[in-house]
């Protein structure tokens, strides 16, 4: 007799036959250009660690110094008795980083996503959103209620056609995109999103999870990369990637910060960043704002990559960041060469629906300042040797 959830197992089985299903591997080092996964060494082309701060030891000490003075956990909500010292200046420390007015801090960049789209439009609203926009976009417009106007990925003109047919009939409009497209690596025509916003009255919204401390000055992000200070109402971020923490942060204008404290329902109801957290994004951004050296070898390291990959043939997409996917097509294609790279050496995961679209399954590979010269040519090694096997490369 089938049961009630018979029908999950059902669908965990169709995700292994398509290739669709998610083999997690366990990591038992910390993060860096080499790990510990499944008790094997290996190369690390998977974590969002672009600058190497994740296990950096000024990061480290910051963090035992404000254990031992605040203790570990907030104990509660932001707006009862979870607002510490550390929080405050860990938001002013990042507005002036990011050169704007005012910034306020989440647990995540998800949870800043989910807390800013919902307090800025609802049901009487529209948001325009690039069609391959975060999951976090996603789920937020969607609590939002406000309608869901998809435009053509990076693409102004359709944008713009958008906003001129659909505009009218709302009473608010947010336009939303993320910075860097965590999938592809390309970059949002932000300046040019701007320019065609602006007529139409419409909240400006960008997602730079991929950005800070990549783009910009310093890895100041995609609002500084183009000259945009000023300009963009919203600015979301995560301290999970660059910074090699975890945390969200809202930046921009200051009537939107002060809203987000009254209304951003995360803000609100769930306890605050952790005191070990607060301060190992303060640590990070001491480095960062102390030189560019971090910033200056993620390119340097990324260029060298994705023209050595592509000397050996492969289709690295549309990216111009470090994030560099490697195009293979179906998704079972995909977790085989993973599953060949992880044998030689180098751990690197395949991407398949939903997390991109059918048919345009990847390796991603996350290139990081931690990386050397040699560790990379090693990982050229390995990609080369597997693409030949399967048929990928010549």
């Amino acid at each position: 007799m089938e049961t009630k959830l018979q029908w999950i197992q059902d669908e965990l089985i169709n995700l292994k036959e398509a290739g669709l299903y998610n083999r997690i591997r366990t990591l038992s080092s910390p993060q860096g250009a080499w790990l510990q996964v499944d008790g094997k060494r290996t190369l690390n082309f998977c974590s969002n660690n672009y600058l190497g701060l994740a296990n950096h030891p000024r990061l480290v000490q910051a963090v035992q110094e404000a254990v031992m003075r605040y203790g570990v956990g907030p104990a509660a909500v932001r707006t009862i008795a979870g607002t510490m010292q550390l929080h405050l200046e860990l938001e002013e420390r990042m507005a002036a980083f990011k050169n704007v007015e005012s910034a306020i801090t989440f647990q995540s960049g998800f949870n800043a996503n989910l807390a800013t789209i919902p307090a800025l439009v609802g049901k009487e609203d529209a948001i325009f959103s690039d069609e391959l926009n975060h999951a976090s976009i996603i789920d937020g417009s969607r609590l939002s209620g406000a309608k869901i106007i998809r435009y053509n990925h990076c693409d102004p003109a359709d944008l713009e056609r958008a906003l001129s047919e659909q505009r009218k009939n709302f009473s608010r409009a947010l336009v939303i995109t993320d910075g860097v497209f965590s999938m592809d690596g390309d970059v949002a025509p932000l300046d040019e999103i701007y320019a065609i916003a602006q007529p139409y009255d419409a909240i400006l919204m960008v997602d730079d999870a991929h950005g800070e401390g990549v783009l910009g000055r310093g890895g100041r992000g995609i609002v500084d990369h183009f000259g945009l200070h000023g300009k963009v109402d919203v600015e979301i971020g995560t301290l999970s990637k660059a910074f090699g923490v975890v945390g969200g942060v809202v930046a921009g204008n200051p009537l939107v910060v002060e809203w987000l404290r009254q209304r951003g329902r995360p803000f609100l109801f769930s306890s605050a960043m952790t005191v070990p957290d607060t301060a190992a994004c303060l640590a990070a951004l001491d480095i960062l704002e102390e030189s560019t050296a971090l910033v200056d070898k993620l390119w340097a390291n990324t260029r060298y990559f994705k023209t050595e990959m592509k000397n050996l043939g492969f289709d690295t997409g549309l990216s111009t960041t470090p994030i560099t996917p490697v195009m293979l097509g179906e998704a079972p294609l995909a977790q085989q060469f993973s599953r060949e790279l992880f044998e030689n050496g180098v751990f690197a995961m395949a991407l398949g629906f939903p997390t991109v679209p059918r048919g345009k399954a990847r390796i991603r590979v996350m290139i990081s300042a931690s990386h050397e010269t040699a560790d990379l040519d090693q990982g050229l090694q390995a990609f080369s040797k597997v693409g030949k096997q399967l048929g990928v490369i010549l």
